[in-house]
């Protein structure tokens, strides 16, 4: 039997050829293709609390426990109520401490805020340590309860004094 070309076969014979076709391959594309923003959620001792990365390209050293997360970095950490963006964070679970290098911004519930280029964040003690690029500074910003604005008449914050150049 001769086969006959493709222009004489059936419209619904087309279709379920096509069909055959496009479904093993998007479904085996889609198991091959990696994940569009990996993510990684370490549980700290004590009270299993998670803490979630997010990132282009995350990568885990089991041998010095270790998750290395770099580009367009996210951390959440709803447990101390921090938020992080950076370029690449790394988080040191022995250790339990993270590293967030370029362009940090952490921000707490309550407005607190830290920028800075280099920021280590020390769990156990709920320590940032912020160091700036060079020839600039870090900048927080923290919100202070002003006892005024609270109705609370107390002593009146001393006067702060002028000022002096250094010659």
């Amino acid at each position: 039997m001769a086969m006959k070309p493709y222009y004489q076969f059936p419209l619904s014979k087309m279709r379920q050829l096509g069909l055959a076709l496009l479904l093993p391959t998007a479904f085996f594309g889609a198991l091959a293709l990696p994940h569009p923003i990996p993510t990684a959620t370490a549980q700290t001792s004590g009270g299993n609390r998670p803490l979630t990365i997010r990132a282009d390209i995350q990568e885990y050293d089991a041998k010095n426990q270790v998750i290395t997360a770099r580009g367009n970095v996210q951390m959440l950490y709803p447990a101390r109520q921090i938020q992080a963006t950076a370029a690449q964070a790394q988080y040191f679970s022995k250790e339990r401490r993270i590293d967030f290098t370029g362009n940090v911004y952490i921000l707490q519930q309550g407005g607190n805020s830290i920028r800075a280029e280099r920021v280590t964040y020390l769990i156990d003690e709920g320590r940032f340590v912020a160091l700036p690029q060079s020839n600039r500074q870090v900048e927080s910003v923290y919100m202070v309860q002003d006892s005024e604005l609270n109705g609370n008449t107390g002593t009146p914050a001393p006067q702060t004094p002028g000022f002096r150049r250094s010659q």
